[in-house]
Order: C-alpha cells, then structure tokens, then sequence
C-alpha cells in the first residue's frame, strides 16, 4: 500500500527557512512524477513545485527562487526546502506523486493536481510577520 508522510512543517517568521520531507512507502520515487501542493483557508490547492524522475523540476512563479524540490531515491524522500518565507506561503502542504506514464504525457509540464493518485496527510506551515 503506497503512503506518503509528510513532516518538517510548523511557524516561522517571514524571511526564514522550513524544509518539509515526504516519506513514502510502498514503491519508490524512480516510477513516479512527485510534487508538492498547498492549501491556503479559503483558497483552491495550488501546485508549488514538480520533480520527475530525472530530476527536471518545475516550480509556480509565486515560489521560483525562493523553493528548491529534491528527492533522495535511495531513501524514497522528498523534499522541499522553502527560504525567504511570506506571510502569503501559509497554508497546508501536501506531497503527491503521480504515475511517470501519466507524467509523461504532459510532456514535460507538471500534470494538474487531478492527475496525481497518492497524497500525504498534509502539513501545516504559517509563517507570521
């Protein structure tokens, strides 16, 4: 059975760092397209940041230069390390993954959040000003 756990996620000030992790279980990274996504009160999931199996990353534009997405195969974790944090990063966080055929064939642009099957628990991230 395919799990994702996420972890590393709490309060910040703006201007600091949090690095979430995203334990999975049940297969390993090197099948799937993995991303991130969050939640804010009130507003829809959005995608943040996208990471195939070679290591091609995609990120929104409200994150670029600021997020980083990696993932450890050897571990089966994924990770995003977020620095220089705003008040607007607040909302709840979720890993997914998606099947590589799947990824595939959106051809190199991250797949919408429908096309991803597994998801995390999600994790909480507030940062204050």
């Amino acid at each position: 059975q395919v799990q994702l756990v996420e972890s590393g996620g709490g309060s910040v000030q703006a201007g600091g760092s949090l690095r979430l992790s995203c334990a999975a279980s049940g297969y390993t990274y090197s099948s799937f397209c993995m991303g991130w996504f969050r939640q804010a009160p009130g507003k829809e999931r959005e995608g943040v940041a996208a990471i195939d199996p070679d290591g091609n990353t995609n990120y929104a534009d409200s994150v670029k230069g600021r997020f980083t997405i990696s993932k450890d195969n050897a571990e089966n974790t994924l990770y995003l390390q977020m620095n220089s944090l705003k008040p607007e990063d607040t909302a709840m966080y979720y890993c997914a993954a998606v099947s590589l055929s799947t990824c595939v064939s959106y051809g190199g642009s991250p797949p919408p959040s429908s096309q991803f099957k597994y998801w995390g628990q999600g994790i909480l991230v507030t940062v204050s000003s």
